[in-house]
């Protein structure tokens, strides 16, 4: 194999018809921002979208804003420009809550349409709060449920006819690894069963294929490869064919059909209003709109060509200079297997982390031994690529990551 030089990324870099997006971004001098699959750079439109919020429609305007501003419609509207991104038709989408309290609404929904089954499938690796969250659910339900935990492998000859709902997330949040959710949806309503898909790693990042695909649900979140800010709303989608026909348990004033009647009894909306519940963050949504707009504005095509080129390169730099290191690529070599992040595993992974983050070079760890590294294709560049190779050698072959103040671990890895 041919080495690669940096000058090599430059090249790339000058011929990147991404590169510009780059400066719709704060990044600060220095730093190489590996973390994208956790928290998105902040869009420099988000300041004066928030300050707009504050001074004019909140400040001024005051409560007219719920009209004159669309403070109310605002869940929805943003709900049907996020659908672009995910392969979903017009009032299949609304942003709101949090993913977890998402995934209790949809799970819920889902077993609503599969009332005289009792069995959930689901990955045990998946990210834990997927897990809680349903744990909990079934727990409320009063029992009589089993989740089937099973990984990767072992997926397929876990669907089968006695199952009521295949809860999978496309990417996982450690590995990196993309499931094939065309045929895994497929063998999901082969035998019967209800179809849940987390987009948490695969909005933004890459084209998403919901309706093409057949879906029935899915849940994500806005924070990461969509730059919607920390803890920004998230969203869900249900397919029109199970609109006003399933029903969620959260019913709230706001997925009411008649929101102002103020009727006694709740009446559920029959069409994606249904699953909002209360009030919902004007401020979180009008910023994370701004970073919505910004993914909109990008060729998916692109993105989704860049982010391999940049996680194989990555790839190719760790086997040309890593060697020696006691360093594991857990993340599929595979393209059409990889989302678009690169982990790697090390038993002192977390104290490596903590020496490039000191040095500029933000990624972030998973216990037990997980280096993630995740790649934002409209504000990376090659040459970042590069610059934290150079860095993870240079910590690698001085030792400087043995340093105590990289060994003593934080409130959040």
């Amino acid at each position: 194999m041919t080495e690669i030089i940096r000058s090599d990324c430059e090249a790339l870099d000058r011929d990147d018809p991404l590169a510009s997006f780059r400066d719709e971004f704060i990044l600060p001098d220095g730093v190489v921002y590996l973390d994208g699959n956790s928290l998105g750079a902040r869009p420099k439109a988000a300041l004066a979208r928030a300050h707009q919020l504050l001074d004019q429609e909140w400040g001024i305007d005051l409560i007219r804003s719920w009209n004159s501003a669309g403070w109310w419609d605002l869940p929805t509207s943003l709900g049907d420009k996020l659908a672009h991104l995910i392969g979903a038709g017009e009032g299949e989408v609304v942003v709101t809550d949090s993913t977890g309290i998402n995934i209790f609404k949809v799970m819920s929904s889902a077993l609503t349409l599969r009332p005289d089954r009792r069995v959930i499938v689901m990955e045990g690796s998946n990210f834990p709060t997927n897990n809680y969250t349903v744990q909990g659910l079934v727990e409320q339900l009063g029992g009589g449920y089993d989740i089937r935990f099973v990984e990767e492998a072992g997926l397929e000859a876990a669907i089968t006819e006695d199952v009521a709902v295949v809860f999978l997330t496309q990417v996982h949040y450690k590995s990196g690894r993309k499931l094939d959710m065309a045929a895994l949806t497929a063998k999901t309503q082969d035998v019967g069963a209800i179809s849940i898909w987390d987009l948490c790693h695969s909005a933004g990042a890459f084209e998403v294929e919901l309706n093409n695909c057949n879906v029935d649900f899915a849940v994500g979140c806005t924070y990461k490869y969509l730059n919607g800010g920390p803890g920004s709303p998230a969203f869900v989608f249900v397919a029109k064919r199970h609109q006003g026909v399933s029903s969620q348990p959260l019913t709230g004033w706001w997925g009411h059909e008649a929101p102002f009647a103020f009727e006694r009894d709740y009446r559920p909306a029959t069409d994606i209003r249904q699953m909002k519940t209360g009030t919902q963050p004007m401020l979180s949504l009008a910023v994370a709109e701004v970073g919505i707009d910004l993914m909109i504005g990008a060729n998916m095509c692109e993105v989704r060509r860049k982010s391999l080129a940049m996680t194989e390169l990555f790839i190719a730099l760790f086997d040309q200079r890593c060697t020696g290191y006691d360093m594991d690529l857990v993340t599929p070599r595979d393209g059409s297997k990889r989302g678009s992040q690169v982990s790697l595993l090390h038993k002192d992974g977390y104290a490596i982390v903590q020496a490039m983050i000191a040095r500029g070079v933000i990624g972030d760890f998973r216990a037990p031994d997980n280096m993630r590294f995740g790649f934002t294709p409209l504000y990376l560049s090659y040459s970042d690529v590069w610059d934290a190779v150079e860095h993870l050698v240079q910590i690698m072959e001085s030792g400087e990551w043995q340093h105590e103040d990289y060994c003593r671990v934080e409130a959040v890895t």
